[in-house]
């Protein structure tokens, strides 16, 4: 049974088809060529029932939000505070990159929606001061894996459904370790690329300090407004999605106001397809990982890495290691909804705390989205500035080491991923 289900997996998946079908097609030719005797009716029925969640009404809205906030002129208000605060760091358009999308995570949620919106705007603006096109892409590309680890997070949502965990703690503990990491690259950002420009004569006073922070209160509060809501027990994560919403269109349309009724058909369509494909892998994905774990596969894993390695700290550089692996070729959510069963009982069992590694999942993943051949963030900065994927996957290794170490510091740290749930436990 695990043989076909893989194989099959594998096969399907190294011939180029889609994620979602693979999966598909694996569950069934397990079904019908492995002897088990269970009607094709329960892998739909176990497909519905994955989607048919009170939490997964999350998904969309948190998508639609993101939309809206994109198209509001949103980025080009955060981007203008940000140069204001940081017009004196050495490399600062660089790290203005940076830190804009750990704003903009806060904001959309996505990671090809944060390198979008940031990276257009700030690719160019690095182009004219003397970046090469392919460091500056690489920037762009890496500041958007803070996309999914800043919350709001629709993967954060995905894992907490799929692991019994609480959305809004999921929410609280990608605080710290998105900071950290937007800091770390901000560091390297700063002294790598210091030779390229360092705008001495760029003007800036308190009243423009002043002027720029207050267009972008709108957009800095938003994520106080979903995470206060939460934990003031005012609304739940699936409620703060639709109040995102709301914000977004009233931000969007009357204080900013470039957000125009025409727009809202294409931002709307725009949105439901992002959302049909993710809940199309969690319905697929759902009944994968049920017949996998029917199959006994996490509980074969478990026991033979327990009974292999005698230290938690190899086991843990394995899991990250096939993390990384995986997020080569495969997408965010669907690593999540393979991976979790078979990990968590084993991550468990040494003595990590199930947020943590989900956590360390989503990092995991994040930085899957700048590594080839499933390179989402790189496909979408070198649409923007026109440079291959060759070229930006060279520059965007030394922020692929440093995003990594980080990585390796939280896991076998954890108590930096708990401090702020613990904290407020």
């Amino acid at each position: 049974m695990a043989f076909l289900l893989f194989g099959v997996l594998f096969i399907l998946l190294f011939l180029g088809v889609p994620i979602g079908i693979s999966m598909g097609m694996s569950v069934l030719t397990a079904l019908f060529l492995g002897g088990v005797r269970i009607p094709a009716m329960v892998v739909a029925q176990r497909m519905f029932t994955a989607i048919d969640s009170f939490p997964f009404m999350a998904v969309p809205f948190f998508i639609l939000a993101g939309d809206l906030m994109q198209r509001g002129g949103v980025s080009e208000k955060l981007i203008q505070f940000i140069r204001q605060v940081c017009f004196w760091i050495p490399a600062h358009l660089g790290v203005i990159t940076v830190v804009a999308s750990g704003f903009f995570g806060a904001i959309s949620g996505s990671n090809p929606a944060t390198v979008a919106a940031i990276g257009g705007i700030m690719i160019p603006e690095m182009q004219k001061a003397g970046y090469p096109a392919a460091r500056a892409s690489a920037i762009a590309a890496a500041g958007g894996t803070l996309g999914v680890i800043i919350p709001p997070s629709i993967s954060m949502i995905t894992y907490a459904l799929v692991a019994s965990v609480s959305v809004g703690t999921m929410f609280v503990g990608g605080i710290v370790p998105g900071i950290l990491l937007m800091i770390a690259m901000s560091i390297l950002v700063g002294i790598s690329c210091r030779k390229y420009e360092f705008d001495q004569n760029y003007e800036i006073t308190w009243k423009s300090v002043l002027s720029a922070f207050i267009e972008a209160t709108w957009a800095l509060i938003m994520p106080l407004i979903i995470l206060g809501g939460i934990y003031g027990g005012v609304f739940t994560p699936t409620e703060a999605a639709a109040v995102a919403c709301v914000y977004a269109f009233v931000v969007s349309k009357f204080v900013y106001k470039e957000l125009e009724y025409k727009d809202l058909p294409a931002i709307f369509a725009k949105s439901a397809t992002s959302t049909a494909l993710v809940l199309f892998i969690v319905a697929v994905s759902s009944s994968f990982s049920w017949l996998m774990t029917s199959s006994g596969v996490p509980a074969q894993i478990t026991k033979f890495l327990l009974g292999s390695f005698s230290s938690k700290y190899v086991i843990f550089l394995m899991v990250n290691a096939s993390l990384l692996f995986l997020g080569c070729f495969l997408e965010t959510q669907s690593i999540i909804l393979l991976m979790t069963p078979i990990v968590l009982p084993i991550c468990v069992h040494l003595g990590m705390d199930p947020i943590a590694l989900g956590l360390i999942m989503i990092i995991n993943t994040s930085i899957g989205m700048i590594t080839p051949p499933m390179a989402v963030n790189l496909y979408v900065a070198s649409s923007i500035s026109g440079v291959s994927i060759e070229s930006i996957s060279r520059n965007i290794v030394p922020l692929f080491l440093v995003l990594t170490f980080m990585l390796f510091l939280f896991t076998y740290c954890p108590g930096i991923l708990m401090f702020l749930p613990n904290m407020l436990q």
